[in-house]
């Protein structure tokens, strides 16, 4: 089980617009820690934790944060519109689109995707792959 995933962040301001764009429709909550945002998925009373947190924080060594190459982080949505809502959110609070919504020939009937940059540059995936909804094929 992944507890957690951090990107780097050099300016918070525009990473809390881009990530507060989508991050609570899909269910996260808000907190900020030391100028550090962390979001996470809310906590029934009597349960364990929902994971993973996903972190934004400036990197500990003091350099300029960079995207991995070959890193991303992908976040399911309920729906195909949804991803779709979510996307456009993204891109108007400050992201860049790295592949509009749709299905990928490379993955199943059902895998829906938008691909994204945040304003650091880090990749995220917006996907559903709810059965119930029409897929590639039909």
């Amino acid at each position: 089980m992944i507890a957690y995933v951090t990107v780097g962040a050099d300016d918070m301001a525009r990473a809390e617009r881009f990530y507060s764009a989508f991050l609570p429709a899909l269910g996260y909550g808000l907190e900020e820690y030391h100028g550090d945002l962390s979001y996470s998925l809310p906590v029934e009373p009597g349960q364990s934790p929902m994971l993973p947190d996903f972190y934004v924080k400036k990197p500990f060594n003091g350099r300029p944060a960079v995207a991995g190459n070959g890193n991303m982080v992908a976040f399911e949505a309920r729906s195909q519109s949804q991803v779709r809502d979510l996307h456009a959110a993204a891109l108007a609070a400050g992201g860049s689109d790295e592949g509009q919504p749709g299905f990928r020939a490379s993955y199943g009937a059902n895998f829906y995707v938008g691909y994204l940059r945040d304003p650091q540059g880090n990749k995220i995936a917006l996907y559903s792959s709810n059965p119930d909804e029409p897929g590639r094929d039909g």
